[in-house]
C-alpha cells in the first residue's frame, strides 16, 4: 500500500515482517523498517484517512487468529 502523505510503501507478504519502504524520489526507494509480525501474516489494509495499518495474522496451532494495527502516523 502507498501511504502519499509520507511517501512510504507498506509490504506485508507473509515471510514474518512488514516492510516499511521510503520513496525519496521517482526511481530511488529505501528500506525504512521492518517489522517483525507471525508467519503467514499477508493479507492487509492501509486506511489513510485513520493513518493506520492493519494485518490479518492467521490462526496458528493453538494460538486464534488477530487483526494487528500499527500506527503509520509516528
Amino acid at each position: 500500500f502507498y501511504d502519499a502523505k509520507r511517501k512510504r510503501i507498506y509490504v506485508s507478504g507473509g515471510e514474518g515482517f512488514v516492510d516499511v519502504i521510503e520513496q525519496r524520489d521517482a526511481d530511488n526507494y529505501k528500506l525504512l523498517e521492518r517489522t517483525s509480525t507471525a508467519p503467514g501474516a499477508r493479507t492487509s489494509f492501509f486506511s489513510p484517512e485513520l493513518e493506520q495499518f492493519y494485518l490479518a495474522v492467521p490462526r496458528r496451532g493453538e494460538k486464534p487468529a488477530e487483526i494487528r494495527v500499527y500506527d503509520a502516523g509516528k
